[in-house]
């Protein structure tokens, strides 16, 4: 199947994709942002960003050394001068990316370069902002990336996509996202480029950027080879717990109901719900059940729970 073709695989993800709708319209109710409450978050979730998109292609700065190095230009014992430049590029790159945001906006190929660029400057200058001329392959990876002779053809061909496209943008923004990393039409920053190009499609829609975490690593490379075979759910459902992340960390910041959120194991003993804590966790990881992720834990409501349970009895006694 060619790739611009449709349906693609998405099981299953049809309420997490409405209920992260649902959110959107629920920040825009908030809209203009006050401009103090944007910039806080703003900060902290650009930290966020540049730190877990670095540690996913193996830089060992902390979250805390990260922002140190960031915002008090430190020195971090121990840490390779690469790392620290790789948190400086990629604080950098977003800024780039964050002032191409407008409402006409459209991708360039220039801008591409441009953010490459950005990403490994004072790293690799050679190859900075420059397409490959060579083959490569990837460590891990279920396919060999195209001749590099192709490379500027599929990337122009795949920016034409992007602005015809009538997809959904958060569907739109996920092909994009493993288009681009099958092209691999650089040597080196691939997945720290395109993680920020895909955001810019989130953002120029009026969504916070979808970051995805550190510890979500392995299932984030098998994401990516289940989409060399046609199969997007485990990539769309990845960047929807992203996204909805981020819309949560934004709404709880402008919204004191969102102080609900708590542990999976706190909601399981408050309610005595008949299902245990795994398999809430299981609900949460799926897309079932509204949740979000802190670190390596999952936080719902009580509410959300609740909703399940009566949606599962409902359905039993539809069947009965």
């Amino acid at each position: 199947m060619d790739w611009k073709e449709f349906p693609y695989q998405f099981e299953g993800l049809e309420l997490q994709l409405e209920r992260i709708k649902t959110k959107k319209k629920q920040l825009d109710s908030f809209r203009p942002i006050p401009t103090y409450a944007l910039k806080n978050i703003k900060e902290s979730l650009t930290i966020e960003w540049t730190y877990n998109s670095n540690s996913i292609e193996g830089n060992t700065l902390t979250l805390q050394e990260t922002k140190l190095v960031i915002e008090e230009g430190f020195t971090v014992k121990g840490k390779s001068l690469r790392e620290h430049f790789e948190a400086i590029n990629h604080q950098e790159a977003i800024e780039f990316v964050e002032s191409l945001i407008s409402d006409n906006y459209k991708l360039t190929e220039s801008d591409i370069l441009s953010t490459h660029n950005l990403v490994l400057q004072k790293i690799e200058k050679d190859y900075a902002g420059r397409f490959r001329t060579s083959g490569v392959r990837i460590s891990g990876a279920n396919f060999v990336p195209p001749n590099a002779l192709k490379v500027p053809d599929l990337i122009t061909e795949l920016i034409q996509w992007t602005s015809k496209s009538e997809l959904d943008i958060i569907i739109k923004s996920t092909i994009f996202h493993h288009r681009f990393v099958w092209i691999h039409p650089f040597f080196d920053g691939n997945g720290r480029t395109v993680r920020l190009l895909f955001n810019l499609l989130l953002m120029k829609d009026g969504y916070p950027p979808a970051i995805i975490l550190k510890n979500d690593r392995k299932k984030y490379y098998e994401a990516l080879n289940s989409a060399n075979n046609g199969n997007y759910s485990k990539l769309l459902l990845l960047i929807l717990q992203a996204l909805e992340r981020s819309l949560d960390i934004y709404i709880s910041s402008l919204d004191n109901s969102y102080d609900q959120y708590q542990p999976i194991s706190n909601i399981v003993e408050e309610i005595r719900a008949p299902y245990g804590q795994e398999y809430l966790s299981l609900l949460a990881r799926k897309g079932k059940i509204d949740a979000f992720k802190e670190g390596r834990n999952w936080l719902t409501t009580k509410e959300a729970v609740e909703e399940y349970i009566k949606n599962r009895k409902r359905k039993r006694n539809l069947d009965e």
